[in-house]
């Protein structure tokens, strides 16, 4: 198995690792009911998405 001839700069090692950050999930408010979800997406708590309803949420009793 090949080993380093040399050793790796602190520099060089940290450019690599700058792409494996954690990133945070984009939050929007959902304009019909206020609850949060993904944007572009349909909210999960009233099924409407830009105004209109897409998905028939049942309610839970």
């Amino acid at each position: 198995m090949p080993n380093p001839k040399r050793k790796h700069s602190k520099s060089r090692t940290g450019k690599r690792r700058s792409s494996k950050k954690v990133t945070s999930i984009p939050i929007s408010k959902c304009p019909n009911c206020g609850a949060v979800k993904l944007p572009h997406f349909a909210c999960d708590v009233c099924g409407y998405y830009k105004g209109v309803q897409v998905i028939k949420v049942e309610i839970k009793k």
